[in-house]
């Protein structure tokens, strides 16, 4: 019984946040694929086909059947209509990325801005602003 009562308690641990090695690495396969399938102009979209896209991070769920993919094209602008036009070619992506990277289930992908570069302007304007200086010191 009491042998029963520590195993249960082994498993009631929270999962931890930060992703795991498998995540990360399926990840970057798939985030390797996609970049590699826009700059080859596999997809066929005039929107895509006019615009540098960069994609700078996927990120997937703990059971890895739901891939976000972070992307921004060269410059910042338009960028509504590039993630629309990679949800209509979502499905064409998908079996690409399936087939390379032969998992049991292809995760499912959604497009999203990348904020990072945005944030990070602001927070440098941040640490430039003259109160941060004096703050500071410098």
């Amino acid at each position: 019984m009491k042998k029963d009562l520590a195993m249960r308690s082994k498993h009631k641990t929270l999962p931890s946040k930060a992703p795991s090695q498998r995540m990360l690495r399926v990840g970057e396969l798939i985030r390797h694929k996609i970049a590699e399938m826009l700059s080859r102009g596999e997809i066929h979209d005039d929107v895509l086909a006019s615009h540098v896209i960069t994609i700078p991070e996927v990120r997937l769920s703990p059971d890895l059947k739901l891939a976000t993919v972070y992307v921004m094209p060269l410059g910042g602008n338009d960028v509504k209509p590039v993630i629309e036009a990679l949800t209509r070619n979502k499905k064409y992506i998908r079996a690409e990325v399936a087939h390379t990277l032969n998992l049991r289930y292809a995760p499912d992908l959604r497009f999203r801005e990348d904020e990072t570069f945005e944030e990070a302007t602001r927070i440098d304007r941040l640490l430039d602003s003259e109160k941060v200086r004096r703050d500071t010191g410098k």
